[in-house]
């Protein structure tokens, strides 16, 4: 079974097909560069590498948010569309939870991180599996770090902590003085999400998915320009 899996919800544009127990290959850019142009071009160059045509492909796996609005939608459209064309199944998978695979093996909490501005987080708590995979402990959100900090404190206690994903730079210093040493940085190469362990992820939940057009993005919130909206309704 071959799947392919896609991720351009935040800054990073990654794609991979993947097997039950191999990846058989591998794209990825962190560069500020435009994914609605550049994502289907790097899905047809890794399957003209990989010497695959699409309709050898068993699904898709997509990274479904949080993060950023357009990245999500772009992602998750192709997704679905190239799904629907060729008649296979799409899964989501939380981008979160795609960073904190990163860690999968670590024997304290994991924990994602993506900035949503204004002091605020989109994260969750994770835990090693027996199976080598990272599974939800605490509900993914969006939340002020210094609550969420607090949340951390409550629910692990003193258990060590390790916080990835590439906006965990910008915050470390509040990090480090409100945990002290349950805090472990992850190392660079281990904050960037990866669509090998999206597609891994993916390739169990086929079974379970339903049609492509049921798939939706997970933002955690709305659109800012939504909620002016919806607050005008209201109002």
């Amino acid at each position: 079974m071959r799947v392919l899996a896609i991720d351009t919800s935040n800054l990073v544009l990654s794609v991979a097909v993947v097997e039950e127990a191999r990846v058989l290959g591998e794209m990825m850019t962190n560069l500020q560069k435009n994914h609605s142009v550049r994502l289907m071009d790097s899905i047809s160059g890794l399957m003209d590498e990989l010497n695959l045509l699409p309709d050898e492909l068993a699904g898709i796996a997509v990274a479904q948010g949080p993060g950023s609005y357009t990245g999500v939608r772009i992602g998750v459209a192709t997704a679905k569309s190239m799904a629907w064309a060729l008649g296979i199944p799409v899964v989501g998978v939380s981008s979160l939870q795609a960073v904190a695979m990163n860690a999968a093996g670590f024997s304290g909490g994991i924990v994602p991180m993506f900035d949503a501005r204004r002091g605020q987080v989109y994260t969750g708590g994770y835990r090693t599996q027996e199976d080598g995979s990272v599974a939800l402990a605490l509900p993914e959100r969006i939340v002020l770090l210094r609550e969420w900090l607090d949340a951390l404190s409550e629910e692990w206690g003193d258990s060590p902590m390790m916080f990835l994903g590439d906006d965990v730079a910008m915050h470390r210093d509040l990090i480090a003085q409100r945990m002290g040493r349950r805090a472990v940085f992850a190392p660079a190469a281990f904050n960037h999400p990866r669509a090998a362990h999206i597609g891994w992820l993916g390739i169990r939940r086929l079974a379970e998915a339903g049609s492509p057009h049921d798939m939706v993005p997970e933002y955690l919130q709305v659109a800012e320009a939504e909620a002016k909206w919806l607050a005008k309704q209201n109002g």
